[in-house]
């Protein structure tokens, strides 16, 4: 990056350009359908340029404040808000920029599609004019060493490249006052000192003021200059030199759980649970092989908006032995494919590669449930675990995600612990009692009838984990287990996991933390799998992606009449040849002339990012066809070939059981649903925004929100994918009984698992409100746009195509066919 930190637009934050001074009076926060409010006439000033370590346990409003602080309490929540915050004796939203939040999951607070255009959205928000904004973008970038080419999709990023991008997003809008929750809980140990040490650089440079909250203190404190404490109730206990309340008061602030520098760790809670009647734990004998896994390879496909599909090795050819009565910890750098391991090893993923069997005690026929295939080496079950029936798993694997929030199953906490028990049928009265000693040992006794949804993150982990220890599975998964929590809270968790251990279950953790892996009967690092060495050619672009989103969306909307211009099978049969020929044709991929490659610092998004691929080389290089082009159209339409063979099952009955009739009805729900089919894979988000507002003129607000939700589909699989692994491994799935009790369950099931889907959308849209009003959006009633909107010879060509699709509509009833 060329570009230097001078360049970036003139700080909004403080009279002198430095840090913000900030004033919280009688703050309080009471969110819809809690009895006590998080936050209750909290007062707080914090000096321009001071740097504030927020600390408290688990529960006590840390994020709550830092949200009240940007001034953004309401814009994902309900709730009674009152009192007053002031940034430099305004509101905090009142002018764009002056506040940088950066959440704990960054990832939550993508925009764009690319790094650069991620970046330049809050300058898109406060009318930058688009020729300042590359060496603005490329300055924010160089100020977090973040050297990635501003045409990276930011879900490529590790951990700690998203964690600065991120913060990149906030600066380069200069602000006074920068927010960060918990940077660093997510992070190997590498990565997170390479957050700490960049936001410390850049503090110093800026003189900004800083309001950081962690549950770890070590590597904060001699970074800040002043440590606020809050105690469960969210009020401020300790406040002052961090070095003084450290040595003042530390046993004091150790015994209410924070994690109070150069004291070790707390030993584990001793958790003494009475065994359950028919548990898995118990049938492999103390030290013997409960899992084993050997060569498994693991792929992650993944598909965008306006992308191809590509396939990403996230482990490779690794083995794996987990016995039982022992604990494992998983260790490696973030983003090296220690949850994905995990996954494989419990039946939760399929491996490309590989096999995992687990012990033949486990196997599901001991119980007359399902069969094995055969007899495996050593004893072990040959059945694929992958195939095992859900309550099968869940009597013997059990899972504590790392996104804590998708493991939830049951309407209230203590209902959520009890779901598999129930599942699996075992003694409702033992299952009680074992769920309130869990329940009171994880500090959520006072919660138990409480929507589990309206937990803290930290509390939400320990719920998973109840939920996955209760009903006594043979083997038990723990992803980054202890996260966000206190030292009590941590030392029930670990008490937890080691209480499983000493019953017999194998125990396999993800950590980043010494804590645990110190803990561990023993420590297995995974790498992330290397590159291949020998690049890719560059990969030529079809002709439909020479084309424009909007023309795009034109083609596929000259559709719409054609219901009511075909009348018969024939006709509909003509056009459908016509638009199959057409979209056949988008999809050639000719070997493209040679043209200048994009700059550095110039914003490059969709088609950008194609043409940046296709323009590697000089003239003659060798390039590959795209991959990808027709199994990616066949994907789009398979959920309209549902709704075709319903709709020509539907005319079938209802026409007098007439062939014809049935076929006329389903050629033109295919004539409606195959230009879409075709053009949706070229459609970029970013793009489209940019041509709606500034081709069609439409309002910015819903444009910029509706490219935003068109971002976050590209999550919804995988969410989808967590939510159903989730109620699998719960013993929920209806894959059990005649074959008509499956249907019917499984129709339920898509209903209960779109309704969890919706609430994990909401979930994530909330964050990605916040993440964008954080950078200005609140208030864009007039912006500008990083990317350009031009209309091409190509554009013209595709809206034609479109045209020539109802003109043979036309032709065709006409011509009488």
């Amino acid at each position: 990056m060329s570009a230097s930190s001078s360049e970036l637009a003139p700080p909004l934050g403080g009279p002198s350009g430095g840090g913000a001074l900030v004033e919280v009076r009688a703050l309080t926060w009471r969110p819809f359908g809690r009895t006590r409010p998080v936050l209750e006439r909290l007062d707080l000033r914090v000096e321009p340029g001071q740097r504030v370590l927020l600390a408290g346990p688990s529960g006590s409003g840390k994020s709550t404040l830092l949200r009240g602080l940007a001034g953004l309490l309401l814009t994902a929540d309900s709730g009674e808000l009152s009192g007053e915050v002031l940034v430099d004796g305004a509101p905090p939203q009142s002018r764009p920029g002056a506040v940088g939040l950066v959440l704990q999951d960054p990832g939550a607070g993508v925009v764009a599609s690319s790094v650069g255009r991620d970046v330049a959205f809050g300058l898109e928000n406060v009318s930058t004019p688009r020729d300042r904004m590359p060496a603005q973008v490329a300055a924010a970038l160089a100020e977090v060493d973040l050297d990635l080419p501003l045409e990276a999709p930011p879900q490529t990023l590790s951990g700690g490249e998203s964690q600065r991008l991120a913060l990149a997003g906030a600066l380069v809008m200069a602000p006074g006052l920068l927010l960060l929750d918990e940077p660093t809980a997510m992070l190997d140990p590498v990565s997170a000192a390479t957050v700490r040490r960049t936001v410390e650089e850049v503090c110093r440079r800026r003189g900004l003021t800083l309001v950081v909250v962690e549950h770890r203190l070590d590597g904060w404190v001699g970074l800040t200059d002043r440590l606020v404490v809050l105690d469960a109730r969210g009020a401020v206990v300790a406040d002052g030199d961090p070095a003084v309340v450290l040595a003042e008061r530390g046993d004091e602030l150790t015994a209410q759980g924070i994690w109070v520098p150069g004291r070790a760790d707390p030993e584990p809670l001793p958790v003494d649970l009475t065994p359950l009647d028919g548990v898995a734990t118990g049938h492999v004998p103390s030290g013997e092989v409960v899992v084993s896994a050997r060569g498994v390879t693991v792929e992650h496909r993944g598909a965008r908006l306006g992308f191809d599909v590509r396939s990403v090795v996230a482990v490779r050819d690794t083995d794996l032995d987990v016995a039982a009565g022992e604990s494992v910890a998983l260790v490696g750098p973030s983003g090296a494919g220690k949850s994905s391991l995990m996954a494989a090893v419990g039946g939760l993923a399929s491996p490309a590669r590989g096999e995992v069997t687990l012990a033949d005690g486990l196997s599901p026929d001991r119980d007359g449930r399902a069969a094995t295939r055969g007899a495996g080496r050593g004893g072990a079950a040959t059945a694929d675990v992958n195939d095992w029936p859900s309550r099968d798993l869940a009597r013997v694997v059990s899972w504590v995600p790392q996104r804590a929030a998708t493991a939830v199953v049951g309407s209230t906490v203590r209902d959520d612990v009890l779901v598999t028990a129930r599942a699996l049928g075992l003694d409702a009265e033992q299952s009680a009692r074992r769920a309130d000693v869990l329940l009171q040992t994880l500090g959520l006794a006072h919660l138990a009838g409480v929507d589990p949804r309206l937990l803290s993150g930290g509390e939400q982990r320990r719920l998973a984990l109840a939920s996955a220890v209760l009903h006594g599975p043979a083997l038990l998964l723990a992803d980054e287990p202890t996260v966000g929590q206190d030292r009590l809270t941590w030392s029930a968790v670990t008490g937890l996991l080691d209480a499983a251990r000493r019953g017999g279950a194998a125990v396999v953790v993800t950590t980043h933390d010494e804590g645990v892996v110190a803990r561990a009967d023993r420590t297995v690092r995974v790498e992330r799998p290397a590159a291949p060495t020998a690049p890719d050619l560059p990969e030529r672009r079809t002709l439909l992606a020479h084309a424009g989103p909007l023309a795009l969306l034109v083609a596929a909307l000259c559709v719409l009449p054609l219901p009511a211009l075909l009348d018969s099978w024939r006709q509909g049969l003509a056009v459908l040849g016509v638009e199959v020929a057409l979209g056949l044709v988008g999809l050639l991929a000719p070997r493209p002339r040679h043209r200048p490659s994009p700059s550095r610092g110039q914003l490059v998004s969709g088609e950008g990012r194609r043409e940046v691929a296709s323009r590697r080389g000089e003239v003659g290089e060798e390039t590959r066809a795209p991959q990808g082009r027709l199994s990616g159209l066949a994907r789009r339409l398979a959920p309209a070939g549902l709704a075709v063979v319903g709709v020509a099952w539907s005319a079938w009955l209802l026409g007098g059981r007439d062939l014809e009739v049935a076929a006329g009805a389903a050629l033109r729900v295919l004539c409606l649903v195959v230009p879409s089919a075709f053009v949706l894979g070229y459609v970029d988000p970013d793009r489209l925004g940019d041509h709606l507002a500034q081709r069609v003129r439409l309002p910015a607000r819903p444009v910029v929100a509706a490219t935003a939700a068109l971002q976050r589909l590209q999550s919804f699989d995988a969410l989808w994918t967590e939510l159903t692994t989730t109620r699998r491994v719960r013993g929920v799935q209806p894959d059990h009984g005649g074959r008509l009790s499956r249907l019917v369950g499984r129709g339920r099931e898509a209903v209960v698992v779109t309704a969890g889907l919706l609430v994990g959308a909401l979930g994530q849209a909330a964050a990605l409100a916040l993440a964008m009003d954080a950078r200005g959006f609140a208030d864009a009633h007039r912006r500008t746009w990083a990317g350009a909107a031009p209309w091409r010879r190509a554009d013209t060509v595709v809206v034609i195509g479109g045209l020539l699709v109802v003109a043979t509509a036309v032709a065709a009833r006409l011509l009488g066919l």
